[in-house]
């Protein structure tokens, strides 16, 4: 690996921001001061006006390899991250086949570790009938993200309902557990309630804030009853923030959460511009839990930015709403998200990389990475906060193809991405020669 020197940048990291050099060598920072002096062979960069921050650590994606390559696969979605800042992504199991086994589960490592430019890791699958299957990750605590459960339907039909399945896994599980909560129950009666829907703006009527309550009532109940480390995905409603606490360290909690990109830009006044493209399970809903879950971003009772990333291809998005597949390709474009908001006034940088880079780290326990800190690996993003960035099709890495940012000019632009400490991203270009790597945890 060659070495690189960052020079002058303003780095943002736990809390600070300090102009500074990085010297990144053999994969990891090898030291962060002033007037650092390179070796022979190492290549600067001025980095002066710049800042420089953690890699993204997205938590939820779905990168749709293995069986819907039609829609992505793990090499066009990553290209796809870096080139946005994101340095290392956790992918859902309800691909096809599911990773419902283990044989299946490492069959997706092997892709990525061929494929995968970005740091990669992948969740174990629940369905009701393989929970003595899933309890074979406690031996892989250091080498598996976690074990997701669906509690309520999404693309995949990986919907896990029964109780002792349930059970069993929140009380012998060692490692932490995803879920998607929406209560099936009330999705299916709000289905009969609308049975004539005809267009996305029935998406939150029908996936409606007492199916996500109900169900991520229920997940808290059972983390409680048995002391498991529970992790909600994508918190949608306000109605949902009660279940949280900002009262103790994030190290400490038992129970967090997860906020995504979209529900904190859209909200359901926004079907009648995008329709089926913001179609997304759970639903995009009234502005009223936008604004509540921005203010529980900002004091700490959601604790990471993600993006479930979701691609399906235009056609299929194309179809009448009832047919039309939910889910929305968002990893390229969400720290320019964020960073918007940066320069809107609404959240601080130092925020920003803390809920993107630092809780996800802390969360999972990823090993030595998520900071910019002498020793650890080098997951880098260098970012022009001043030179706006349009989303063009030409510039879209998506292998669907589309976004619903496409002609939104963000206001800062991702310069380089260091991917353990190789640039995977260079000013439009990406490094497709390196790979990234299996992430490990700290557990």
């Amino acid at each position: 690996m060659a070495s690189v020197l960052i020079k002058g940048a303003t780095v943002v990291n736990e809390g600070k921001q300090e102009v500074t050099d990085v010297l990144v060598k053999n994969g990891r920072i090898e030291k962060i001061g002033t007037g650092i002096q390179p070796d022979a062979d190492c290549r600067e960069i001025n980095a002066e006006g710049l800042y420089l921050l953690p890699g993204v650590i997205d938590d939820q994606v779905h990168f749709r390899e293995p069986g819907l390559t039609h829609k992505a696969n793990i090499a066009s979605e990553a290209r796809a991250a870096v080139a946005g800042g994101t340095t290392s992504f956790m992918e859902m199991p309800n691909t096809v086949p599911a990773a419902l086994t283990q044989e299946l589960l490492e069959d997706k490592y092997a892709i990525a570790a061929g494929s995968s430019v970005a740091n990669y890791s992948f969740f174990m699958g629940v369905a009701n009938d393989n929970a003595d299957e899933v309890l074979k990750t406690n031996a892989k605590k250091k080498d598996i993200c976690g074990i997701k459960i669906f509690m309520g339907s999404s693309t995949g039909n990986m919907l896990v309902d029964n109780y002792l399945t349930l059970n069993k896994l929140f009380s012998e599980s060692e490692l932490l557990i995803a879920t998607h909560c929406e209560d099936e129950r009330v999705v299916k009666a709000n289905k009969e309630k609308y049975a004539n829907a005809d267009h996305a703006s029935f998406h939150p009527l029908i996936r409606d804030v007492e199916a996500c309550f109900e169900s991520s009532f229920s997940a808290v109940q059972l983390a409680k009853q048995h002391n498991t480390r529970l992790h909600i995905l994508h918190i949608s409603t306000a109605k949902e923030l009660q279940l949280f606490t900002n009262m103790l360290p994030l190290e400490d909690k038992r129970i967090t959460s997860e906020v995504c990109v979209h529900h904190l830009h859209f909200t359901a006044d926004d079907y009648t511009q995008f329709g089926n493209l913001i179609k997304c399970n759970p639903a995009i809903k009234a502005p009223e839990n936008k604004a509540a879950l921005w203010e529980a971003l900002l004091d700490d009772r959601l604790d990471i930015i993600a993006t479930d990333h979701a691609p399906h291809t235009w056609e299929e998005k194309q179809q009448p709403y009832a047919q039309a597949p939910a889910g929305v390709p968002l990893v390229q474009h969400s720290l320019l998200l964020m960073l918007q908001y940066v320069k809107q006034g609404k959240i601080s940088i130092e925020k920003v990389v803390e809920k993107m880079s630092h809780t996800p780290a802390i969360c999972f326990q990823i090993a030595e990475r998520g900071y910019i800190r002498e020793g650890y690996w080098a997951d880098l993003v260098l970012v022009d906060m001043n030179n706006p960035y349009t989303v063009t099709k030409d510039n879209i890495l998506y292998k669907c193809g589309w976004s619903p940012f496409e002609g939104h000019s963000f206001p800062a632009t991702v310069k380089y991405t260091f991917v353990s400490g190789q640039i995977a991203y260079e000013n439009g270009t990406i490094n497709d020669s390196m790979r990234g790597q299996r992430l490990r945890f700290d557990r």
